[in-house]
């Protein structure tokens, strides 16, 4: 067994790579068996299976590649980065056409239908409202905001204030002071840009997973489907809640049972609202969405969050999206799965 570590940047949202490659001794050092890489990026963990057999000299230029491609992802989405193509593009209030990078207007015109279909359920432009509420790069939970300093910041949000050209490549501001914030599809984006470099290197097989978003082809080093375990909703233990058998599809999966406060016996989810501007209010525990691309479903499983479950439900029906729906009933939870969620894991969950 050959480890090969790099040491982890200390700045936030930077990578580094942990990998460990099982060689089957031999001339050529050539392994029969599969490559996974850990480490961390975007401010969580990532985990990549590819299953080829390959040279070790290989592993060490493919790291390098996804290497160079997650500092790429960082920097263009990072708001936790003042240099970042984010970070620049909000602290410009001119409200001319800003010429943009090829990811960014990708990720922004994703982003954008994805609210048109869900009426505005899902928004990047809430960012503000996140921060107010404490879920923000500040990490403030100790007070809940006033109605008057909700509807301050909320009046700066809107995500048809933002208007993409595509003739000259760049974004236009219909207000100055909007914000954006691709937390809530740009993981996603970042698994699909590993997938795609993956498939550019022939690899046929592999798994691709940053903070809990993923996207799979082909078969697993045993030859069948990749066992997907879907995390049960529980903040004081994890735990399985399924197990799902898929090939080429992706996976994201929202919820708020970790990521929350109480004040004064009311709980806050960190999940806003961009109709009210505050916590969602509802017994939806957890979402799953698979689609063909990651961001796609990551963008997705935060929309049907803001929803709730009959909502969600309905609209999940009405654009033929894969969804597995747990909502809290008590003690129990309540599993809700649209038809095209079951056609696409079969009888094979467990």
């Amino acid at each position: 067994m050959i480890f090969i570590q790099r040491p982890v940047k200390s700045l936030r949202f930077l990578t580094g790579f942990f990998i460990c490659v099982v060689l089957v001794v031999g001339c050529g050092e050539q392994t029969t068996s599969s490559v996974s890489f850990t480490g961390e990026t975007m401010g969580t963990s990532y985990h990549i299976t590819v299953v080829k057999d390959v040279y070790a000299k290989e592993v060490i230029t493919l790291q390098d590649e996804i290497d160079s491609l997650l500092e790429d992802v960082n920097e263009t989405f990072s708001t936790y980065s003042e240099t970042s193509e984010v970070s620049l593009f909000n602290k410009d209030t001119g409200l001319n056409v800003r010429p943009q990078s090829v990811d960014f207007i990708t990720v922004l015109k994703e982003a954008l239908y994805i609210s048109e279909v869900t009426q505005g359920a899902y928004d990047i432009t809430v960012g503000p409202l996140v921060n107010l509420w404490g879920f923000g790069p500040d990490f403030n939970k100790d007070s809940v905001p006033t109605d008057s300093e909700i509807e301050e910041v909320w009046l700066k949000t809107g995500y048809r204030q933002l208007s993409v050209s595509t003739e000259a490549q760049g974004v236009k501001k219909l207000t100055a002071d909007i914000h954006v914030d691709f937390s809530s599809i740009a993981k996603g984006f970042g698994v699909d840009k590993v997938a795609d470099l993956l498939d550019l290197q022939g690899f046929e097989n592999y798994m691709v997973e940053i903070g809990g978003e993923m996207r799979v082809r082909g078969f697993n080093s045993e030859g069948i489907k990749w066992r997907i375990a879907v995390e049960k909703p529980d903040s004081s233990k994890r735990a399985i809640h399924k197990v799902i058998n898929v090939t080429d599809i992706a996976m994201a999966t929202s919820g708020d049972y970790r990521n929350y406060f109480e004040k004064d016996g009311v709980r806050f989810s960190h999940t806003i609202n961009p109709a009210t501007g505050k916590p969602v209010q509802h017994n939806l525990a957890s979402v799953t969405v698979l689609a063909k691309k990651s961001m796609t479903a990551d963008a997705w499983a935060t929309a049907f969050m803001v929803l709730g479950d009959k909502k969600g439900y309905d609209l999940a029906i009405e654009n033929n999206v894969a969804v597995l729906f747990l909502v809290k009933e008590g003690d129990s939870l309540r599993e809700l799965m649209t038809p095209t969620f079951q056609r696409v894991i079969g009888d094979d969950a467990s």
